[in-house]
């Protein structure tokens, strides 16, 4: 990687529950160093499989409306009956240190992100190969009821129809294809002459 200094990312990874992006944003965050996932708070229930603070933060409903009287949220939303959001200072930190951000957020999460940051954010949208396929994944990871299933297709529709307000729009066929694809992604971006700021001192030595 390039030692010249460089603002900081913020990546958006948005789909339709189901369609890959929370399983390609592990993987990415795997393998770079340089990116740090937005830990997301949620009134939700924690599942068996979840850490509080590593997949959420898992917060009582007091607590979450406190943070949002407080103004403490970038963006939050309410989803089927229970508030998601994304806490300011850990994000606000880290692009000040030139540290990529990861955001796994719905198109609204999306939208709003683009809405207060309109310079330094990459928006990623992740389509399923088609709906039988997205239904399929979802019921492959035995994760919802089947009323929750339900109401995620319900709103794929919905969530499908926002492709269009993406930089980037990859249909996820392959797993491993698509993981490659938005590190091809990441990797371009940063390279974009204006997020460099660096570059104009560093070209400025070379020439003297």
């Amino acid at each position: 990687m390039s030692d010249i200094k460089r603002s900081g990312l913020l990546l958006v990874l948005s789909s339709p529950s189901g369609a890959g992006k929370s399983s390609i944003s592990r993987a990415i965050l795997a393998e770079d160093e340089n990116i740090m996932l937005s830990v997301s708070a949620t009134t939700r229930p924690m599942r068996e499989s979840e850490v509080d603070g590593v997949d959420y933060n898992f917060y009582s409903k007091d607590k979450f409306q406190s943070m949002i009287n407080k103004n403490q949220f970038i963006e939050y939303a309410k989803v089927f009956d229970n508030y998601y959001g994304t806490p300011a200072r850990p994000v606000l930190d880290a692009l000040d240190k030139g540290t990529d951000v990861m955001f796994d957020v719905d198109w609204q999460g999306g939208q709003i992100l683009a809405n207060k940051f309109t310079h330094d954010i990459v928006k990623i949208f992740i389509l399923p190969p088609s709906i039988a396929e997205l239904e399929n994944r979802l019921r492959k990871r035995a994760q919802d009821s089947e009323e929750i299933i339900k109401m995620r297709m319900e709103k794929s529709e919905v969530e499908i129809s926002h492709w269009n307000e993406y930089d980037w729009v990859i249909i996820n066929h392959d797993f491993k294809e698509s993981v490659e694809k938005v590190k091809s992604i990441i990797e371009s971006e940063r390279l974009k002459k204006n997020r460099q700021s660096g570059l104009v001192d560093f070209v400025s030595n070379l020439c003297s």
